[in-house]
């Protein structure tokens, strides 16, 4: 199966238009969160994504609400934060949301380790995880050296030991991938990253 995924759009045509042409040749494409701007433009944002023809599974970022994703998302698209989907006998769990608290203000929509941990709980098998949120330690640097990601999410990784975790949010760390146990992990960003299941 071939994967297309991607992070972070806020909101951009440009970058939209590039994840629809590569969805082409995909079987699956994951959207890992933040697809508008301060929960402004979510709407126009999704509708820029719908020549995106195969399964599409995505998670909240902090800049959009589970409940603002899926009012503005088809309904045939899979919306997770604290659910898992089977695709071609694949399982996918998906988690929204900043883990930690963000400094960003009452637009952003995040969650405590606590509130992410009871979320992952929930989670008997994945064979990927996608997580708007990097797990600490793994792509989740700030350009100050801060490492921001989930003491929850990275908990949950080896619990699990899925094949893949997808993530976004820290934009510094777009790009960058790492490894806990056997389970590769990527902030994908808003370009077209391909992965083989």
């Amino acid at each position: 199966m071939k994967i297309l995924a991607f992070s972070d759009l806020h909101h951009g045509p440009v970058k939209a238009a590039a994840i629809v042409e590569a969805a082409k040749s995909a079987d699956l494409v994951i959207g890992a969160g933040d697809f508008c701007n301060h929960r402004k433009g979510l709407e126009d944002a999704m509708a820029m994504l719908e020549g995106i023809k195969c399964p599409f599974v995505v998670v909240p970022g902090n800049a959009e609400s589970i409940d603002e994703l899926r009012a503005a998302t088809d309904p045939l698209i899979d919306v997770l934060h604290g659910q898992s989907v089977d695709v071609d006998g694949f399982d996918i769990f998906g988690i929204g949301y900043a883990i930690p608290l963000t400094p960003f203000g009452s637009w952003s929509c995040d969650m405590t380790e606590t509130q992410a941990e009871a979320i992952l709980e929930r989670c008997e098998k994945a064979d990927i995880i996608v997580s708007h949120s990097p797990p600490k330690g793994v792509a989740d640097q700030t350009s100050a050296g801060l490492s921001v990601g989930s003491t929850a999410l990275r908990d949950a990784i080896v619990r699990l030991s899925p094949k893949f975790v997808f993530c976004g949010h820290v934009h510094d760390s777009w790009g960058q991938s790492g490894t806990i146990g056997r389970t590769k992990i990527h902030n994908l960003g808003p370009t077209p990253n391909w992965f083989e299941m």
